[in-house]
């Protein structure tokens, strides 16, 4: 498993295997099936249901396929409740992870960083911690967790 995938499993419990892949396979997956269940029921209610429709047919699927939305920062808040060690996991990847009980070593924010798409310098860890904190706050939200705007940008 990768090491989002790891920190998203940790975050949005077990069901979701692959979270990185989870938001470019759902809208293929969700698309195959509304238009099956839209077709039929299309003929039979003629324009001003379809016109409703477009607009409720993409989110529902969307929340049918994929785990409801979850709360972030209160699961991570109320993980850092349970422990004893100061971890600020709102401002650092490393605290992140340690509060996850994952590696949060070079190698593995490297690692991460690569998995993510990172172009800067991996030497210098400072940039590249800052960034690989919000890639992965904007990453859990496209995956379905409600994160504080100001931990995404």
């Amino acid at each position: 498993m990768s090491i989002f995938g790891k920190i998203a499993s940790a975050i949005f419990g077990s069901h979701t295997a692959s979270p990185v892949t989870l938001v470019g396979a759902t809208p293929t997956a969700a698309a195959a099936s509304p238009m099956s269940a839209a077709a039929p029921t299309a003929p039979t209610t003629m324009a001003a249901p379809l016109a409703s429709r477009p607009s409720t047919t993409p989110a529902a699927p969307a929340a049918a396929t994929s785990k409801p939305a979850v709360d972030v920062a209160a699961i991570l808040d109320g993980i850092k409740a349970k422990q004893s060690e100061a971890l600020e996991w709102r401002k650092s990847i490393v605290d992140l992870m340690k509060l996850l009980k994952l590696d949060s070593g070079l190698a593995q924010r490297k690692e991460l960083a690569t998995e993510l798409g990172y172009k800067g310098d991996m030497g210098d860890s400072a940039s590249m911690n800052v960034w690989l904190h919000k890639q992965v706050m904007t990453k859990l939200a496209e995956n379905g967790g409600i994160v504080p705007n100001d931990l995404k940008h």
